[in-house]
């Protein structure tokens, strides 16, 4: 009896080992591909990793190897809570990243509905399009952009003084950064933001709306019943996304806005990681402050995909 069951046993193992080398054969170019993408996570991706955290805990200087830098413990971490400008630096970050959230996280979806409602489709791809350019135009331009308008010799300043008011240079003011920042990031990214929920409307099968028409629903309610639905999976994964990537402004952005005269409310830790960390080559510090933001974004997302779980019956996981 133990033989018969040790012989299939065996012989089970010599199929799986068949069928196992019959896959890799059949599909050996699909995996040679992910072999290479598997690599380039590990390579670029996962070892950086392993060495940010390394030097976040030494002595980095110009010269050292990260295995020979001098070791440094907590030195690091104690000089980022021990910071004078620590506690504006991250006031600043989590207000830009509040207003961020809150002003540029629901145009994307407003817009992917008018666009869906949309009767020709020839109009509507033709739509897409036009949103969708900004997203391929650098910070550079962008800025280019908002300086012919709110400069102090730009497009908005000429027109007013031709109707005899003061011209007023916005780059300048603090009170408009904020708006300026926000109002380029959403004129940028709100086409190229509504691609996840046209995506989730695809699949949406159009008798629901003729149902719904059918019982007297209007457009409104058609958009509450079968539109928000069909999106809110996406929603609540942009959602939890957009909470964990809350410290991470975007730093090309605001280097390319920000000048002496608004650093009181443009400066923020990116910029300040930037100036201490390559500017002063305390690389170190700069690792020990990208360590810390990054266990604080695993938090707020965990914390938020459990939030949404309990809520919606929606997460990531």
């Amino acid at each position: 009896m133990n033989e018969a069951l040790s012989v299939n046993s065996v012989n089970k193992k010599e199929k799986r080992d068949k069928k196992r080398r019959v896959l890799l054969k059949k599909y050996a170019s699909l995996y040679c591909i992910l072999a290479v993408i598997i690599g380039y996570y590990i390579v670029f991706h996962y070892i950086p990793i392993v060495w940010g955290v390394l030097i976040s805990f030494k002595n980095m200087k110009i010269g050292h190897t990260i295995m020979g830098a001098p070791w440094a413990g907590l030195e690091n971490y104690k000089v980022i809570f021990t910071e004078p400008e620590m506690l504006g630096l991250i006031r600043n970050t989590l207000y830009l990243s509040v207003l961020r959230l809150i002003w540029g996280f629901w145009p994307s979806i407003v817009l992917t509905i008018f666009l869906f409602d949309l009767l020709s489709n020839k109009f509507r791809r033709f739509c897409q399009t036009i949103v969708y350019i900004p997203h391929f135009f650098s910070w550079v331009i962008i800025y280019g952009m908002v300086f012919a308008f709110f400069s102090g010799n730009g497009f908005i300043n000429n027109f007013m003084a031709q109707l005899d008011f003061e011209r007023h240079d916005y780059l300048m003011d603090p009170k408009w950064f904020r708006p300026l920042l926000i109002g380029s990031q959403i004129w940028k990214g709100v086409g190229w933001g509504t691609i996840l929920y046209f995506a989730a409307l695809t699949n949406v099968n159009p008798e629901l709306y003729e149902a719904a028409k059918i019982d007297g629903a209007g457009p409104i309610q058609r958009i509450r019943v079968v539109t928000l639905p069909a999106m809110m999976p996406v929603v609540v994964f942009s959602l939890i996304i957009s909470l964990g990537n809350i410290l991470n402004n975007d730093f090309e952005q605001i280097l390319m806005f920000y000048n002496p005269a608004v650093y009181e409310v443009a400066d923020i830790i990116d910029t300040w990681v930037y100036r201490v960390g390559l500017g002063k080559l305390q690389y170190s510090i700069g690792s020990a402050v990208g360590m810390l933001k990054a266990v604080i974004s695993f938090v707020l997302i965990v914390i938020a995909n459990n939030v949404a779980s309990r809520v919606s019956g929606r997460g990531l996981w």
